[in-house]
């Protein structure tokens, strides 16, 4: 069972957020930062940022170990190694 843990922060043009994502007794930390156009964009009033995140890293697990997500990145970035994910995400929240 895989538990994601997401703390936001506003910082006026985007948000950062914290997540830790838990498998079993191991745990991976990451620093995710979303422009807030980006976020209107992919979820509209649909989620709050932090359920975009988690819903996003869900994404991110089906098609890659925990320990493969970038520890660093852009919510943006996603798309460019999972061109469905734009069109995926707004389904899922």
């Amino acid at each position: 069972m895989v538990q994601i843990e997401v703390e936001s922060t506003d910082h006026g043009d985007y948000y950062s957020l914290h997540v830790v994502v838990k498998e079993g007794q191991s745990k991976t930390q990451h620093h995710v930062t979303l422009r807030k156009a980006d976020y209107k964009r992919l979820a509209g009033d649909k989620a709050s940022p932090a359920e975009l995140v988690q819903k996003s890293f869900l994404f991110l697990l089906e098609h890659e170990p925990k320990e493969s997500i970038l520890s660093s990145f852009d919510l943006s970035v996603i798309g460019r190694y999972f061109p469905e994910y734009e069109r995926e995400i707004p389904r899922r929240l």
